[in-house]
């Protein structure tokens, strides 16, 4: 599974950097019209993505989830393959939505990992399965930019198709899914209606902004991405500018892959909130100097700094789904989150592009860094109201001497 998501990782990121140059080849576009459509264009795949996938992870609780992985291998390979052929920026607009009905294949990986990995161990498990998907998103946009330089963006498309089509074809058969029931309690081996599901979830207020969180994060984390090549452009000049926004990019994913497996294994130790907590700040802080950088080194220094903050978001808001979420449910938990994630990659990207295009790129970075702040002020307050006060009343309630 780790290979696979490798290859997903790497594939999708090697077109990221580029799609806005990809864009200006259709037509002569203005600066603003070509901002604009990099930001509609990046975020329609999360559009669909948002509706399908609580539809995938109720499948996947019911059926397993090996045959879904296959499925969204196969159409997102073929959505990248036909992107090569496109001629306009509608024609991408309608695959990149198309390929969204797919996308999903590295959360339901870690919803496979994670209802048969015990809650002890979750996070450092989760976290070491993310490096699988880092470690191509750290490599992807590196040789996404060789390729495009040599070859041209619509080959580099094609050749992308062939490591997803790969992907699959290492899950159909390099992957044995156990399919068991948890013997953990009885309530582990419910069977949970989707109301239900919605019920359990709204009844844990922690659980509740955990997820909504999950938005928030993306939309910040995404709002950059699409016009992250035209910054670097602004900022180091038209040279070899595939090769130079891949290494911004990459610089993100070195960070998120040195630090993944820890903060996962410190979030097992000290807690997940604690640590969601932490991390939220500290990519807020780390965000904000992005709007001030003169050349590009700058800018990569701040972006791996970035990636050591975002890279523990991920496994330690899964370990604690895994941990609150009956197993019988949590391919459907998984799959809102996946899609609150998603409903963050759909208004970033236009959010991204929308303040590039109006007020410049420094105020992308300024808005972002404060939704990541105000993220973890929300997060803070009702960790502390609804767990952390509650255990201290418990603790400080006398002890009965009849």
């Amino acid at each position: 599974m780790w290979i696979a998501n490798f290859f997903v990782g790497g594939s999708l990121t090697m077109v990221l950097p580029f799609i806005s140059l990809y864009i200006e080849e259709f037509g002569n576009f203005s600066d603003a019209y070509v901002q604009n459509w990099s930001g509609w264009i990046f975020g329609i795949t999360f559009g669909t993505a948002f509706i399908f996938s609580p539809i995938w992870g109720r499948i996947g609780d019911k059926y397993g989830r090996k045959n879904i992985l296959i499925l969204s291998a196969m159409g997102m390979g073929l959505s990248v393959l036909l992107m090569g052929f496109a001629n306009s920026v509608w024609e991408l607009f309608f695959l990149r939505l198309f390929m969204g009905i797919f996308t999903g294949f590295i959360p339901m990986s870690q919803a496979l990992i994670s209802t048969q990995t015990p809650k002890e161990i979750a996070g450092r498990v989760l976290g070491t399965l993310q490096t699988g998907s880092v470690t191509g998103n750290l490599m992807g946009p590196l040789l996404g930019g060789v390729l495009a330089d040599m070859f041209g963006y619509s080959a580099t498309f094609k050749w992308v198709s062939v490591t997803i089509f790969l992907s699959g074809l290492l899950v159909l058969f390099g992957i044995r899914e156990v399919l068991y029931k948890n013997t953990e309690s009885t309530e582990e081996q419910l069977t949970y209606t989707s109301k239900e599901v919605v019920l359990h979830i709204i009844g844990h207020p922690v659980l509740l902004v955990v997820m909504l969180i999950s938005a928030l994060v993306q939309i910040a984390h995404f709002s950059i991405q699409p016009i992250l090549s035209l910054y670097v452009a602004e900022i180091h000049g038209p040279v070899n500018i595939a090769f130079f926004s891949g290494m911004a990019f990459s610089a993100a994913g070195l960070g998120n892959l040195l630090m993944a497996r820890r903060w996962g294994r410190w979030g097992d130790r000290i807690g997940y909130i604690k640590i969601l907590i932490f991390l939220l700040f500290m990519a807020g802080i780390v965000y904000f100097p992005g709007a001030f950088v003169t050349n590009i080194w700058q800018l990569v220094v701040l972006r791996f700094l970035l990636g050591i903050s975002i890279g523990g978001i991920i496994p330690v808001r899964i370990a604690y789904l895994r941990q609150e979420a009956p197993l019988s449910m949590q391919g459907e938990v998984l799959g809102y989150n996946t899609s609150l994630r998603f409903l963050g990659n759909i208004i970033g990207p236009a959010l991204g592009g929308m303040l590039a295009g109006f007020f410049g790129f420094s105020m992308v970075f300024y808005v972002t860094s404060a939704l990541l702040i105000i993220s973890g002020i929300i997060m803070l307050v009702t960790w502390y109201r609804h767990e952390f006060a509650g255990k201290r009343r418990k603790q400080s309630r006398p002890v009965s001497t009849h």
